[in-house]
C-alpha cells in the first residue's frame, strides 16, 4: 500500500496497513534543502524539492503545496511584507479593504494569471509529474474567515462582526469565490485533496462561526467534492467549542491543533470522522524526549483510532531535531491497529 492509497483508504473507511503519516512541514522542509524560506515560497520548484526531500527521507504519505497564507490575498492586490528566511506577512495597517467600499470594485483574480496562486498551481502539476499515484498530493486554500482577515485586517474584521455584519457576509462571499477558483485550478493541475486553513475562525466564537463561517466552509467542501477531490480542514488554535459544527461539515479529514483534545473531537464528531494530530509541536515534538513523543502519540491513538492520522497539532517547527521527527514517523510505521 503506497501513501496515496493508504490515505484514501482511510478516508473511505477501508482497512489500512498502518496509520498514515501527514506532518505539516514548511520551514522545516525548506531547511532540509538549505534554501531561504523566501525563495521556497516564491519558487514552486524549491517547494516541491523540499517536500519530496522530507517525504522520501521520513516516508511521509503525502506532499503539500502549503507554504503561507498570502497567496490569494497577494493576487487580489494586498500588500505583502517579505522576509529572507521567514514566512511573508500581510501588512494589516494597509489592508486591501481598509476602505470597505473597495470590495464592490474588486475583481476576482485569475489563479492562472501568473501570480502567487499560479505558482502553487504549478507546484501541484510538478508533484503530479514526480509522485502522482504514489503520494497524496495536497493543494491548499484559505478558509473564508482567514482570507477575510487577510484582506480586511484581523482587528477590523472582528469589529465588523458587531458593527457591520452585512459587510462581513459580503466579504466572506467574495473570499469563497476566490478560493473556489483557486481550488479548481489546483485540482485540475494534479491535487488529490485540498487543505482549507481557516485560522481566524478560532477567534470568533461558536455563534458567529455557525452564522458566518460554517455555511461558507461547507460551500468550499461541497464544491471540492463535486470536482472529485478530498478535503482536509485545519483551524489553528482553540477550537473546542467549534468541534460539533466542524464535524457536520463533511470534510474527509479534520486536522486539529493541539489545544483541542482528540477525545472530545471523537465524541463530538462520531467514529467515522477521520482525525489528524495532534501532539504539541513545540513542547512535545521539538522540546520533549523521544519517549515523551511516543507517549503523546499513543495517547492520541487511543483517543482517535482507528480513523486517525499521525501528525503534530500544527506546523512542525523548523528546528525540530531530526531524531524527534523520525520518532513520529516510526510511530506511524509501528503502531498499526
Amino acid at each position: 500500500m503506497n501513501g496515496r492509497e493508504r490515505i484514501l483508504a482511510m478516508m473511505d473507511g477501508k482497512p489500512v496497513d498502518r496509520h498514515p503519516f501527514m506532518p505539516i512541514t514548511m520551514m522545516f522542509a525548506a531547511d532540509r534543502i538549505g534554501k531561504p524560506y523566501r525563495r521556497y515560497v516564491q519558487d514552486h520548484h524549491l517547494l516541491v524539492e523540499g517536500q519530496l526531500c522530507v517525504a522520501e527521507r521520513f516516508d511521509c504519505d503525502y506532499v503539500s503545496c502549503i507554504s503561507d497564507p498570502a497567496r490569494e490575498s497577494a493576487d487580489c492586490g494586498a500588500e505583502v511584507q517579505w522576509f529572507e528566511n521567514q514566512p511573508p506577512a500581510l501588512v494589516e495597517e494597509n489592508s486591501l479593504f481598509a476602505d470597505k467600499t473597495a470590495l464592490a470594485r474588486q475583481p476576482v483574480p485569475d489563479p492562472l494569471g501568473g501570480g502567487r496562486m499560479f505558482d502553487r498551481v504549478l507546484a501541484a502539476a510538478l508533484f503530479r509529474e514526480r509522485v502522482g499515484g504514489e503520494k497524496l498530493i495536497e493543494g491548499w486554500i484559505e478558509g473564508p474567515c482567514a482570507l477575510a482577515a487577510d484582506l480586511r485586517g484581523l482587528n477590523r474584521l472582528l469589529t465588523d462582526f458587531v458593527d457591520d455584519p452585512v459587510f462581513v457576509a459580503d466579504l466572506m462571499d467574495f473570499c469563497v469565490e476566490v478560493t473556489l477558483r483557486f481550488a479548481r485550478a489546483q485540482i485540475e493541475a494534479g491535487a488529490d485533496s485540498i487543505g482549507i486553513g481557516d485560522a481566524a475562525a478560532s477567534l470568533i466564537g461558536p455563534g458567529r462561526y455557525r452564522e458566518f463561517v460554517w455555511p461558507r466552509e461547507k460551500k468550499q467542501i461541497d464544491f471540492i467534492h463535486r470536482l472529485g477531490a478530498r478535503v482536509k480542514l485545519h483551524i489553528c488554535g482553540r477550537t473546542r467549542t467549534l468541534l460539533p459544527e466542524m464535524g457536520r461539515l463533511g470534510a474527509d479529514m479534520i486536522d486539529l491543533d493541539y489545544p483541542a483534545p482528540l477525545s472530545e473531537a471523537r465524541a463530538a464528531m462520531g467514529p467515522r470522522q477521520v482525525l489528524a494530530g495532534n501532539i504539541n509541536p513545540v513542547a512535545v515534538l521539538r522540546n520533549g524526549s523521544v519517549e515523551q513523543i511516543r507517549q503523546a502519540l499513543e495517547e492520541c491513538r487511543r483517543a482517535a483510532a482507528p480513523a486517525w492520522i499521525v501528525n503534530a497539532g500544527c506546523e512542525v517547527v523548523r528546528d525540530t531535531p531530526l531524531a524527534h521527527f523520525e520518532a513520529m514517523a516510526r510511530f506511524s510505521r509501528e503502531a498499526a491497529d
